[in-house]
């Protein structure tokens, strides 16, 4: 399938370095998002972009997310710059329930566990679809990509913070 991503770096340079809770997010977000993903880019007026898989690089640079998109000869196929601002509420909310989550893994039953953990599923569909729309236009997704690409955002943004 060519409407893919077959390989994701995360540019975290000058970021501080992750925790390792971080890091393990980031190595479950990227192996998930490489078993099972869709992402095309559309075409811009008369210019139809190179066909995929993709290779994509995840960075913050000036306080936006940078998305570079190449194919797998290193061919450009598109740079998009997003506002971190749309996330920053969701990405809040979604490692406030995180850590709830984890604390109560700890300590709680599972029906209280699995209470949070629906409340840290919606949370996480929320910045899917906030990404989604932020990507309008630019590249598309399906849901489940959104959400683990949503993820990668997340690490990479709790360290640009």
């Amino acid at each position: 399938m060519t409407n893919r991503i077959s390989h994701i770096e995360i540019d975290d340079s000058g970021l501080p370095a992750p925790t390792p809770e971080i890091e393990q997010e980031r190595k479950v977000a990227v192996f998930d998002l490489l078993e099972e993903n869709s992402f095309a880019l559309p075409a811009r007026g008369d210019k139809v972009p190179p066909e995929g898989p993709y290779r994509l690089t995840l960075a913050i640079r000036e306080r936006r997310l940078v998305m570079d998109v190449t194919t797998e000869d290193a061919q450009k196929a598109g740079e998009f710059h997003l506002s971190l601002g749309p996330f920053r509420q969701v990405v809040k909310d979604y490692f406030m329930i995180c850590e709830s989550y984890f604390d109560a893994v700890k300590k709680l039953p599972p029906s209280q566990i699995e209470t949070i953990d629906m409340a840290r599923r919606g949370i996480h569909d929320e910045g899917g679809r906030v990404l989604q729309e932020r990507l309008d236009g630019k590249a598309i997704v399906d849901i489940d990509t959104a959400r683990r690409l949503f993820t990668l955002i997340c690490v990479l943004h709790f360290g640009g913070q």
